[in-house]
């Protein structure tokens, strides 16, 4: 297998525009962001984990707070930095960042870790808990499949990475991090050409 982040960047900058447009319904991205919202302080910082294009995710939460979005894929950091200029954006690998401890009041990861190798998956969130401050929030969406790592050879024109683990294998990887879940769902969406795809929406909590 080719390497699965290249893989995931070069993809994103391909499609950039093609994903912009791509059709997904029952999305309950906006529902959850706007939960987050609620729970944060005016001015609050905010990490977003594969930003990708700025909208409507960064837009939404940089009319109260300060974002940062970090995107693998330098073409959606240019379409983010275009639509959101209120935020500040980083082109890189999120799971190679490095932010300080206890510096963020949130991280949000939508439809993202599904595009990491999931072995990484258990130190990427234990580092995660780190950068928050006591209370601090994260929102993410995580697989509920037991999926070791595939490549797609057709996902929106091309070939894409995927990995998860299962829903409570999520769940506890979630716990041993050190964050107590606020809110979880699974939801089913259906996306345009491929039909329903399920995750497992988490708001957790870095116990005070």
């Amino acid at each position: 297998m080719a390497d699965p982040k290249a893989l995931v960047a070069r993809g994103y900058d391909q499609m950039a525009l093609r994903y912009a447009s791509w059709k997904v319904e029952g999305n309950p991205a906006m529902r959850f962001v706007r939960e987050l919202d609620a729970r944060l302080r005016a001015g609050s910082d905010v990490l977003e984990l594969g930003c990708g294009r700025g909208v409507p995710v960064a837009r939404e939460l940089a009319k109260r707070h300060r974002v940062t979005g970090v995107d693998i894929s330098a073409a959606q950091i240019e379409l983010a930095r275009h639509h959101v200029p209120e935020a500040s954006f980083i082109h890189g690998d999120y799971t190679e960042l490095e932010v300080a401890s206890r510096s963020v009041d949130a991280v949000v990861a939508i439809l993202t870790l599904t595009h990491v190798p999931r072995e990484e998956h258990p130190d990427l969130l234990a580092r995660i808990a780190t950068w928050l401050r006591d209370g601090g929030l994260l929102l993410c969406s995580l697989g509920v499949t037991d999926t070791p790592g595939t490549t797609e050879n057709d996902w929106l024109g091309v070939p894409m990475f995927f990995s998860s683990f299962d829903a409570e294998t999520n769940r506890s990887l979630i716990a041993d991090a050190g964050l107590d879940v606020v809110e979880e769902e699974i939801v089913a969406m259906e996306e345009e050409k491929y039909g329903e795809a399920s995750f497992l929406w988490v708001l957790a909590e870095k116990a005070q």
